[in-house]
């Protein structure tokens, strides 16, 4: 199972702001991955990029004054930072998303406003007290509460979309949509309905979001490993492919990834 310390998705760690994953509790997991907590302090004038290669899902936001809802990105997403600031966020499990937006097709690529009145009074409420350790428990508390009240459990598809994903969240071995349905038991056609319906976009493109994310983890963490093997290893057909990937996505090579960490 994917947990806090997962690296994936971040592309310039040492660019980050104060920067925080807290677990999501045991009764909440089917339904939320963790929450997350970005802080910032910068000078005046300064501004931060920071860019991310998103997990293939959504996120429920509280900032300051809103609260947003971000479908799955299918490219590099980034926020320029500056002045003083902090959010807090919940990755959501495919079964969580279908309980914040019936469609998710409709938020890729977005960010749509979310209602939610109460959780950023009490969001904002705890982040108010410090910028330490302290608020950011009770802002994840704050979001616990609300995701209780307002949150069911899961049903047999959303069951189902779970394991999907999580299946494709940690097994390398998996490049096919093929082997998808085999190890679920149900038809490709069956795979892509679970991946509309729950996650937004096609299970190809949930698979090949993952595998970049861990060859973006191999070239930053493991230099000494060359390109083509970690091509080969996530089950790329040869370097050119895993390139012709990380070009469209990231918008550079995997050597000049590597080259700029």
């Amino acid at each position: 199972m994917t947990t806090p310390d997962d690296a994936r998705g971040i592309l310039y760690p040492t660019r980050l702001p104060t920067f925080h994953r807290i677990s999501a509790p045991p009764g909440l997991e089917p339904l939320l991955r963790w929450f997350w907590i970005p802080q910032w302090n910068l000078a005046p004038g300064r501004t931060s990029r920071q860019e991310i290669l998103p997990f293939p899902a959504a996120n429920l936001v509280v900032q300051p004054g809103a609260v947003s809802l971000t479908g799955p990105s299918t490219r590099v997403s980034f926020r320029d930072l500056t002045g003083t600031g902090w959010a807090v966020g919940a990755l959501l499990r495919p079964a969580g998303v279908v309980q914040c937006h019936p469609e998710p097709g409709r938020l890729r690529d977005t960010e749509v406003p979310f209602e939610a009145p109460d959780l950023l009074a009490s969001v904002e409420a705890a982040m108010a007290h410090d910028a330490g350790a302290t608020a950011r428990g009770e802002a994840a508390s704050a979001f616990v509460r609300w995701a209780e009240d307002r949150m069911v459990p899961p049903d047999a598809a959303g069951r189902l979309a779970n394991a999907m994903e999580e299946m494709i969240a940690t097994d390398r071995s998996i490049v096919r949509v093929e082997q998808v349905a085999d190890r679920l038991g149900v038809s490709v056609r069956g795979v892509q309905r679970l991946a509309r319906s729950h996650v937004g976009v096609p299970p190809l493109a949930i698979i090949r979001r993952y595998r970049l994310q861990e060859a973006a983890v191999r070239l930053r963490e493991e230099p000494a490993v060359t390109i083509a093997d970690i091509a080969a290893e996530l089950g790329y057909a040869d370097h050119a492919h895993l390139s012709r990937d990380f070009r469209t996505v990231l918008g550079l090579t995997p050597r000049t990834y590597r080259g700029g960490q």
